[in-house]
């Protein structure tokens, strides 16, 4: 895999308790989504009409698929954006405004509004892609440009990033992505010595936190202790230090929890009266000056922490303060917010699976690692197939970034698998990701959670569907792409939480709730490791 080869890990060692071999893996159920997560495409895609097509000159190659305009429309100027918003947030919610308008429009490609519109997104005109043949359009930059288009049609004020615009809003063209890039490929390959040693240490903290709690009150949360862990590995494996020790103190996760707010809340729904809501976050943007003195703080920190990655920074040509800058969104935004989600996504998925599955991933890693001489190394955790499976099950079926956004650079004709569409120079392009990863032309069952899905030489051959990271998993972030500088990295962490839960667990249970971003996690047993 992409990871091994690009990261070299220290192992840490645990005790070693037998050399019980794993045994088979068994038959299970596959976990189907919930209530709120039904199939995204009609099952029995319904065939476009079809018309005849012509070469475009700007794609030489005839189409092989019949041409069809785009259907939709944006409705009428105002009152269309701020329909559509009240439908995508309150109305139907979003996954049923996309499936509503799939069932409408008979194809997986139209034109639609999307949120925020007025008055915070200047045009909020896109073309939705929801299949898991059109969408890679939006990886491909000699295509489509990415430039502010990080969190869609609006972009959030600069002055949340020191008046520098980072490198999530950067296209691969502008002078700075490679150095950008090329700063954070640094952090990482600095820090892989620290990354497992310390995520074990974070994540032992937490455990023990947890038990804790059950033995107390009969239950314990996972989202405030899950949020310190992470911040806390962070910090250690990127800059070598404990949060906890510094002027930040335990802040760190408050802080960041705020400033994130205040950049996703013209996307969010928290729960006000719906016309409140609507006017206070939706159509005005929040301040941000409400989290200046936060900010600052953490700028503050990571500017002391980080001192070799700023020489690195100078030596590229960035300046050292807009390299911290770019440090506090890669760690705080990037790192820590795809954690905060993706963490919580896996251990729901899990939980749901129940003990058949929790046996036989505990027997994989645990004769995995005593066969490694008790230690949890990279080469060790290339030999649990199922729990690979298992994260890259995740990252298919709830990816943590599901919304991917490119503006056309040219002319441009894109297919679905039943139709081409043209495409004109300068429209944006919007692709729901959570809809292309369960295209039933493309993934069996795709609305279950199949543990064992990417297991196999013809498992790894879907890895291309699998698309969390701005780019195909079988591919590698690169200078000139936007693929997630981190792809590894979280793919990596993923693989820790599971080995550092079977470690110390045969099984779990839990109850799932609703969060402002993700869900939360209440876990009412945890039964510690028998075998």
């Amino acid at each position: 895999m992409a990871l091994s080869s690009a990261l070299t890990f220290p192992s840490i060692g645990i005790p070693s308790s037998g050399t019980a071999r794993p045994k088979p893996l068994l038959r299970r159920s596959a976990i189907l989504a919930s209530v709120s997560e039904r199939p995204s495409i009609p099952a029995t895609p319904i065939p476009p009409p079809l018309t005849s097509v012509s070469s475009l000159p700007q794609e030489p190659a005839a189409p092989k698929l019949p041409l069809r305009k785009i259907p939709g429309d944006h409705g009428l100027p105002l009152i269309g954006p701020i329909m559509d918003r009240h439908d995508y947030f309150y109305n139907q919610g979003r996954d049923e405004y996309f499936k509503s308008r799939v069932l409408k429009y008979r194809s997986t490609v139209f034109r639609a509004n999307l949120p925020p519109g007025p008055s915070i997104a200047s045009d909020p005109r896109v073309i939705v892609l929801l299949d898991g043949k059109s969408f890679p359009v939006l990886f491909d930059v000699s295509k489509v440009e990415k430039k502010d288009l990080f969190t869609g049609t609006f972009m959030p004020s600069t002055e949340l990033t020191g008046g520098y615009r980072v490198l999530s809003y950067l296209d691969p063209s502008e002078p700075n992505h490679a150095k950008l890039k090329q700063l954070m490929f640094f952090l990482l390959k600095s820090s892989r010595d620290r990354v497992i040693p310390e995520f074990h240490s974070s994540y032992t903290e937490l455990f023990e936190s947890l038990e804790a709690d059950i033995a107390a009150k009969g239950k314990a949360t996972f989202g405030e202790g899950n949020d310190r862990a992470i911040f806390k590995f962070l910090c250690q494996s990127f800059y070598g230090v404990d949060p906890a020790e510094t002027k930040l103190g335990l802040d760190g996760p408050k802080l960041v929890g705020k400033w994130m707010l205040i950049q996703l809340s013209p996307l969010l729904v928290l729960g006000l009266p719906q016309p409140l809501e609507d006017l206070l976050i939706h159509t005005f943007r929040l301040p941000p000056f409400l989290v200046k003195k936060d900010y600052q703080r953490l700028y503050d920190f990571f500017y002391a922490v980080s001192g070799p990655v700023l020489d690195e920074a100078e030596r590229l040509g960035v300046s050292r303060e807009e390299a911290c800058h770019n440090l506090i969104f890669a760690t705080c935004f990037n790192s820590f917010g795809g954690m905060k989600i993706f963490f919580p996504n896996l251990m729901k998925w899990l939980g749901r699976a129940g003990i058949s599955l929790h046996t036989e991933l505990a027997r994989e890693i645990r004769s995995t690692v005593r066969s490694h001489g008790g230690k949890v190394t990279m080469a060790a955790m290339e030999q649990m197939p199922l729990m690979k499976s298992v994260v890259y099950e995740c990252l298919r079926i709830e990816p943590p970034v599901p919304l991917q956004y490119g503006k056309a650079k040219r002319d441009l004709l894109i297919e679905s698998h039943d139709a081409a569409f043209e495409v004109k120079e300068g429209e944006i392009l919007f692709g729901f990701q959570t809809f292309a990863t369960k295209d039933p032309r493309i993934f069996q069952r795709p609305e279950e959670f199949v543990p064992d899905r990417f297991i196999g030489e013809e498992g790894e051959k879907m890895l291309k569907h699998v698309l969390w990271s701005n780019g195909p998993e079988s591919e590698n972030p690169t200078l000139a792409n936007k693929q997630c500088a981190g792809k590894d990295f979280v793919g990596l962490v993923g693989r820790l939480l599971l080995v550092e839960l079977f470690l110390r667990y045969d099984t779990f249970d839990i109850e799932v709730g609703r969060s402002l971003i993700g869900v939360s996690l209440t876990f009412t047993s945890l039964k510690k490791a028998s075998f």
